[in-house]
């Protein structure tokens, strides 16, 4: 990737989009760090991406709304895009096995999708590519960290995975980073989950 890339990354104030703005500005990738109103959380990851050598901006952005939000910002940004951008959206491994309590929050993962698949093909002709990567358990503060601090949770999830551990959120941002990249520049449409097998 070339200096003249830029990505906007969504809740890279913390967690999975904070990891996926680091993969993406050791890429060479100029990064917009976005949030809710984390602005210090927001800043520290632009201090990390330019203590790296990279060059971050920050800017507050709310798409909150899993569906709506998602829709609103790449009908926003589509006008500005580029020959040949990528769309990556955030589902979840949700959409492919159930657990308790997730019902609203899988439909709308799996509604992220659907719109993935149908933005390729209305964006393909401008070489556009729109995928969607499905993360499994990780370790972060979603749902108060209890991936991350709940040492019995953490077990009883790594039994169901074919790995044996939850993943972590550098493994999301790298998979996300690759996906972004030249490498992989015939894929589009796609739903990639990068969950170590959980559940299958």
């Amino acid at each position: 990737m070339t200096g003249d890339r830029i990505a906007l990354v969504t809740g890279a104030n913390r967690g999975l989009g904070r990891s996926t703005a680091l993969a993406l500005a050791v890429r060479g990738v100029r990064v917009v760090v976005t949030h809710r109103g984390d602005v210090a959380g927001a800043e520290e990851t632009a201090q990390q991406v330019r203590a790296g050598g990279g060059t971050a901006a920050v800017v507050r952005l709310d798409i909150s709304t899993n569906v709506r939000g998602t829709f609103f910002l790449i009908q926003s940004l589509v006008p500005l895009l580029a020959q040949g951008a990528r769309v990556i959206n955030v589902s979840s491994s949700l959409t492919r096995h159930t657990s308790p309590a997730t019902s609203v929050c899988s439909a709308s993962k799996a509604a992220v999708e659907a719109l993935s698949r149908t933005l390729a093909a209305e964006l393909g002709p401008r070489g556009i590519r729109v995928n969607s990567i499905a993360p499994g358990p990780t370790a972060t503060d979603f749902n108060g960290g209890a991936m991350r601090d709940d040492a019995e949770m953490r077990q009883g999830l790594a039994g169901q995975t074919a790995l044996g551990r939850v993943g972590e959120p550098e493994e999301i941002g790298e998979a996300i980073a690759t996906l972004a990249s030249d490498g992989l520049h015939w894929m589009t449409a796609q739903r990639i989950e990068v969950s170590g097998g959980a559940l299958l």
